[in-house]
């Protein structure tokens, strides 16, 4: 069963449940039992298309969920000092485990007003040069950067494209392959296209165990080559964006486990194994001569789709 189905059954369970007499104990029990049922049968054995759903959900946590949970002290930055700010990047300094780091975060929105505000997590090119700025003062000061990735991609947008969003990512691209400080970046749902390579060339990445990571959408996929949009469910188990498909392929460098149905359902669990994973690898990160943290980088992304 699918989980989207699944979950509109339990939903549905649960008001039968809440309008039960206090003597329909039976009832009770047989409910939560068929609950226990339904998500043992939809969390076993996840398809790559019930990945891209909980990848979406609309409760899974955002960047600012995982910033105020593992950055103390953080101070946010603002503007690309050329054209403006990106409310789609929350970019900043903090802390972390008494570390000062930079932090830049693709932010996705917990409401329509907030989405909106945040471009549903789609950056303009002034929120990569923004990145690029934090990031180059981060190489400055020799501060660690943490990156979260959540997009669906570069905004796609005439504006975007006549202020240079191309020039715009493909100046991360080169800028942070060459950063001579520690980069860490965390896949924490959806890692969509050159928006979320732009801020995924790092010493390490790491994914979310529902998280996915792609060159476009599974519905993209499906309109370029069907024609057909619908057909995006059948696009996903083609183009291997989970997080097991991309650490196979020696893509990415660990995946943070997630409670059944999500990071939501577990958020604290989720946040202490990124915890502990940027610790353990900032540790070994810090300790590297600028030069060999460059030559690793660059060999890590040469060797990235040899076969």
């Amino acid at each position: 069963m699918k989980i989207k189905e699944c979950e509109i059954k339990i939903r549905t369970l649960e008001a039968e449940k809440a309008g039960l007499n206090i003597d329909e104990s039976q009832r009770y029990d047989e409910i939560n039992k068929e609950i226990m049922e339904l998500k043992k049968e939809a969390y076993s054995n996840l398809e790559p298309w019930d990945r891209v759903y909980l990848a979406r959900h609309q409760d899974r946590p955002k960047a600012s969920d995982y910033i105020s949970l593992l950055i103390d002290d953080f101070y946010e930055l603002h503007g690309d000092r050329c054209y403006g700010d990106d409310n789609a990047l929350i970019g900043g300094i903090g802390t972390f485990k008494g570390i000062p780091v930079t932090v830049l975060a693709q932010a996705k929105g917990k409401t329509l007003e907030e989405n909106l505000k945040r471009n549903f997590g789609m950056m303009n090119p002034e929120g990569y040069r923004k990145a690029l700025r934090l990031a180059k003062e981060a190489e400055k000061f020799h501060r660690p950067i943490i990156n979260i990735v959540d997009t669906a991609g570069a905004y796609p947008g005439k504006g975007a494209e006549e202020r240079g969003q191309a020039e715009a990512i493909a100046k991360c691209l080169y800028e942070f392959s060459n950063l001579k400080t520690p980069v860490i970046s965390v896949v924490i749902s959806e890692g969509g296209s050159g928006g979320a390579l732009a801020l995924s060339v790092a010493d390490r990445i790491v994914m979310l165990e529902n998280a996915i990571y792609s060159v476009l959408s599974p519905e993209g996929f499906a309109s370029i080559l069907w024609k057909d949009e619908s057909r995006a469910e059948e696009a996903s188990k083609y183009m291997r964006l989970t997080s097991y498909d991309l650490y196979e392929k020696g893509i990415i460098d660990h995946i943070i486990k997630e409670p059944a149905g999500g990071a939501q359902n577990g958020l604290e669990y989720v946040v202490a194994q990124i915890a502990v994973y940027i610790e353990t690898e900032l540790k070994e990160l810090i300790q590297k001569k600028d030069r060999l943290l460059i030559r690793e980088r660059f060999l890590k992304y040469r060797k990235i789709g040899m076969i």
